[in-house]
This record gives C-alpha cells, sequence and structure tokens, in this order.
C-alpha cells in the first residue's frame, strides 16, 4: 500500500500500544514516521527499525508531553530531520485512576498537561509545518462520552476535551485545507492493558462485538483519517470500539 507515499507522518507516544501500532500502519502505508517516546529510548528504537525495515525514514524523539518547550522542540525537530510535515497523530496519554477525593492537585495538572495542553501545543507548531491536505489526528477515548465505571473522573474529563478542541479546530484550519479528526478507542488489548484479567473481561463484556480491541483497529482507522479518501472528513470523532458507546 502506498497511499502516504511521500508524506512525513509525527506520533508523539509512538513507542508502544497504540502508537506504535499506528506508526508502523503510517509507514507500511508510504509515509516517513517520526515518534515521540520519554522513557522507553530502547522500544522506540526497536519501532523506528521496524519502520526501516519497511524501506521508510523513522525517527525517535525524546519529549516528555508534559513539557510544553519539549513538545514543540519535537515537532520542530521532526520537520526538520524528515523535510517536513503532513501528518500529526496526538496520541501521547497517561493513566489517572483512583477515587475522586484523592486526586490531587499534581495529578490534574499533569493530566490536563498531557492530554489537552500538548495537544495544543503540538498541533499549533505542527500546522505552522503543513501545506494544504495535512492532517491533525487526536486519540480520545470510549470514556469520552460513556463512563460506565468510577474512579476514571480525571481521565474522561481531559480526554472529552479533545472533542471540543477537535470541533473547533476543524473550523480554524479548513481555508487550508487541514483536516482535523478524533479517534476513541474502546478498550483495546495492549501491554498496559492485557487481556486475561478481571477488568478486561468486564470490558469485553460491555462491547457490543464481546471482543477486546487490538492497537492495529485503531491504527487502521488513523491510516484512513490520513490518507485521500478522507479528505472531507472534518470535525468528526470516530469511534473504533466494537460497539462500546452504542
Amino acid at each position: 500500500m502506498s497511499r502516504l507515499a511521500g508524506k512525513i507522518a509525527l506520533v508523539t507516544g509512538g513507542s508502544r500500544g497504540i502508537g506504535a501500532a499506528t506508526a508502523l500502519r503510517l509507514a507500511r502505508e508510504g509515509a516517513d514516521v517520526a515518534l515521540t517516546y520519554v522513557n522507553a529510548a530502547d522500544k522506540a528504537q526497536e519501532v523506528v527499525k521496524s519502520i526501516e525495515d519497511l524501506g521508510r525514514r523513522g525517527l525517535a524523539l525524546q519529549a516528555d508531553s508534559a513539557d510544553p518547550a519539549a513538545v514543540a522542540d519535537s515537532v520542530a525537530r521532526a520537520a526538520a530531520e524528515l523535510g517536513g510535515l503532513d501528518i500529526l497523530v496526538n496520541n501521547a496519554g497517561i493513566f489517572p485512576y483512583g477515587p475522586f477525593q484523592d486526586v490531587t492537585l499534581e495529578e490534574i495538572d499533569r493530566t490536563l498537561a498531557v492530554h489537552v495542553r500538548a495537544v495544543f501545543v503540538a498541533t499549533q507548531a505542527a500546522v505552522a509545518h503543513m501545506t494544504d491536505g495535512g492532517r491533525v489526528i487526536n486519540i480520545g477515548s470510549c470514556w469520552a462520552t460513556r463512563v460506565p465505571v468510577p474512579e476514571v473522573t480525571l481521565y474522561s474529563m481531559s480526554k472529552s476535551a479533545l472533542i471540543g478542541f477537535t470541533k473547533g479546530l476543524a473550523h480554524d484550519l479548513a481555508p487550508q485545507r487541514i483536516t482535523v479528526n478524533i479517534v476513541d478507542p474502546g478498550p483495546t488489548v495492549t501491554d498496559m492493558n492485557p487481556d486475561g484479567t478481571a477488568e478486561a473481561e468486564e470490558e469485553r463484556r460491555r462491547t457490543a462485538a464481546k471482543v477486546l480491541g487490538a492497537a492495529s483497529d485503531t491504527a487502521g482507522a488513523v491510516a484512513f483519517l490520513a490518507g485521500p479518501d478522507a479528505a472531507w472528513i472534518t470535525g468528526t470523532s470516530l469511534a473504533v470500539d466494537g460497539g462500546y458507546t452504542a
């Protein structure tokens, strides 16, 4: 497949899970791909090697999404080293979990910094390098619109902010023919969310399909939105959740 031949992408939080699957899928579609990571340098380099094995250029950049300067710098470095930027996938995330009464100001600040401020800053920086036909794709969550369990209020709040960001930005960037969309994954098996646990089984039962998602499911949706067939899709939330929010 070469629907993204000649394109350059940046995937934040691309060293594992959905981010890694997305980086590899974009490379398979023909794009050169940069990715950011915080601590997992070895995993990030493994993804880069896999990208290069596909015949594409790969680049791993250390950047903590809680640091706005690091976020902006990672975009600038990706564009400089790969020669531009066409696709931004705002994927980096954390998972705050616990009783509402125990949430600290530090947890609130870091969660909003990673899930909201970093997305805003990265997009501002990326758009400066994009020409007509650019793509901004945000990774949200099924818990932005349906919250069937306690103790995820902060996480859900932060992910729901991305819906408003996506819809507003679609209008702001339409004159430049840059589309902005959000993909909301459902329960997905990753190293941070393994199958076979009681929690995973409970989430499986909540889906209409009674099947947990794979990281490749979300990656496929991102690749579609990044490609030419999605040129008239903007401001849209795409649920990839096996019917979790149906």
